[in-house]
């Protein structure tokens, strides 16, 4: 009798392991399935930014550095999006990404605000259009960022805490990277006026 209690135990004990191991797998799918919505989005966003410049091109003739400098980031913010989808929440991968990204956001920024010397440019349809949905696409970035965020915090509190952190030391469960893109609106100080 006290062989088939400890059979049991042995095996409730096995299967609970099964359990913990299975978890981390699921927590693992759902944050590489989150970032392939970010890698939607931002493909969307790197496929608008050649009909940006090229209708940019005629009005900003003589500002052609700014939108060699666009061409530039936006082809090191595809290769960092490749670099990541190929390791989602790998650090390395995640910093480039997001470091790409930021430069792109920045020189899209001095686009935008040579936009605003040229009223013919800012008048035009297509590029009010695809500025429209640029900004469109930048939510929905924003958006997918939050959920994947989310869902490697959640995968990593799952790897960590006592006894899933045995069971993931074990089979090679490593902590995933969040993706944090900078986003200058956040950062800056609000002005205030009186006058």
């Amino acid at each position: 009798m006290g062989l088939i209690i400890l059979l049991v135990l042995i095996v409730l004990i096995v299967l609970y392991f099964v359990a913990i191991y299975n978890g981390l797998v699921t927590a693992r799918n759902n944050y590489k399935n989150a970032f392939a919505q970010i890698d939607v989005q931002l493909t969307r966003r790197h496929d608008l930014i050649p009909n940006l410049v090229e209708t940019a091109k005629g009005y900003l003739a003589h500002e052609r550095g700014t939108l060699e400098a666009v061409v530039q980031a936006r082809n090191a913010a595809v290769s960092g999006l490749a670099g990541a989808k190929a390791n989602p929440g790998d650090p390395a991968a995640m910093q480039q990404l997001a470091g790409s990204e930021n430069a792109l956001t920045q020189t899209l920024g001095h686009l935008f605000a040579l936009q605003e010397a040229y009223p013919d440019l800012k008048a035009n349809q297509t590029m009010m259009q695809l500025s429209e949905e640029l900004t469109s696409t930048e939510n929905r970035v924003a958006f997918a960022r939050q959920a994947y965020n989310d869902s490697v915090l959640g995968y990593n509190n799952k790897r960590e805490v006592f006894p899933s952190s045995l069971v993931a030391n074990r089979f090679g469960f490593v902590a995933a990277e969040s993706l944090k893109i900078e986003d200058p609106a956040v950062r800056e100080v609000p002005k205030v006026s009186f006058g």
